[in-house]
């Protein structure tokens, strides 16, 4: 696959909520040093580098983050498209389809979260490799799908379909895609072997995705239209406009599935969305005895600042200036940002936005 075919598109629309008190409006997830003292950001684009070059690499994310995304990421201006409002994945995955076919029309985008953990940036890089081949010579859609390691409910699943063929070994067609499940449901999957965790990272050619989006997105399709006008440029006007009129959709629901072109690279490095303080938790071996001191004897991981733990096992603590003492407690997921301390049990991690929610209507704006 050449290399300058490739281009790296990477989605940093969010704030990640389900992360405050430490991702707030000014400073989004993405910019977060939670694994191996590197941002979630910066840990993305250098994946994206093992199989793109710099001037294929691009960034899609809202007005309020423009200018730290720019001066954080390095990319040159051209290279950081800003969206006007928010209308969720399958908008940011049209625009910059249709702003990058005007520029390259045989481009194959890989679309990647901007918050997401993967250790082995080379079986990263060979599965998209594999991916973008697929896409290329087949005009499909290609997402990678994670092999499930616990019966999660907060990841969506993809319902492996049959082999695709010779040409393309160990590709399969994509029979489904499936929300989240309920637990039960999890475990069934998990001990089925035909579900995959769906990961977010799809791999398709710019064009193959505009073509889709015509034929299941009407709505989307006609918002384009001032884009497909002028799709780069000083377009600030065309963009406002298409976002105006777009429908506020994820691109799984939107088009994939509804496309009969969907295909998945299954994959078994490690993977995580770090989605909450509880996958952030499991990510970094909480609830495993590891190091010389009581703290983390006992399971526990401190990702900043000092903790004094007695009898208090597994907890996941962010500090600030200010000691953390535990006594008698486990399972929690401690966050003092300052402003704010965050306490939870690990397992109502993921109902940590609704603090948001709440300040908003206090007009506490500060402290989103």
């Amino acid at each position: 696959m050449n290399r300058k075919r490739l281009h790296a598109v990477v989605l940093a629309g969010g704030v990640g909520e389900r992360f405050w008190p430490a991702s707030r409006a000014h400073h989004p997830k993405p910019l977060l040093e939670v694994v191996g003292g590197q941002s979630l950001l910066d840990a993305t684009l250098e994946r994206a580098r093992a199989f793109a070059p710099d001037d294929n690499l691009w960034i899609v994310c809202g007005h309020e983050h423009a200018d730290v995304m720019r001066r954080a990421s390095g990319l040159r201006a051209g290279r950081v498209l800003v969206e006007p409002r928010r209308r969720n994945t399958a908008m940011a995955a049209a625009w910059i389809a249709q702003r990058i076919v005007a520029e390259d029309p045989d481009a194959v985008l890989v679309i990647l979260p901007a918050d997401h953990h993967v250790p082995s940036k080379r079986a990263f890089a060979g599965a998209i490799r594999k991916a973008a081949a697929a896409a290329s010579r087949e005009h499909v859609l290609v997402t990678l799908g994670v092999k499930p390691t616990r019966p999660d409910t907060g990841y969506g699943y993809i319902e492996v379909g049959p082999r695709v063929g010779r040409k393309h070994p160990g590709l399969h067609r994509v029979a489904r895609f499936v929300e989240k499940p309920v637990l039960k449901v999890a475990k069934r999957y998990l001990s089925g072997g035909r579900h995959l965790w769906n990961a977010g990272v799809f791999i398709w050619e710019a064009a193959t995705f505009l073509e889709e989006v015509e034929r299941f997105a009407p709505d989307l399709h006609h918002a384009l239209a001032p884009l497909r006008r002028k799709p780069r440029g000083r377009n600030r006007e065309e963009v406002a406009s298409a976002y105006r009129r777009a429908p506020s959709l994820p691109v799984d629901i939107a088009i994939l599935e509804r496309s009969d072109r969907v295909w998945t690279v299954p994959v078994d490095f490690a993977w995580s969305d770090v989605g909450t303080w509880d996958s952030l938790a499991d990510e970094l071996g909480v609830g495993t005895p590891a190091g010389r001191d009581e703290a983390t004897r006992a399971g526990n991981r401190v990702i900043a600042g000092e903790l004094l733990a007695i009898d208090a096992p597994s907890n996941l603590v962010w500090g600030s200036d200010r000691p953390i003492a535990l006594l008698g407690v486990e399972d929690l997921a401690i966050v003092d940002t300052g402003d704010v301390i965050l306490v939870t049990k690990r397992s109502r991690a993921s109902d940590v936005k609704q603090f948001v929610a709440a300040l908003k209507d206090r007009g506490r704006d500060d402290l989103t």
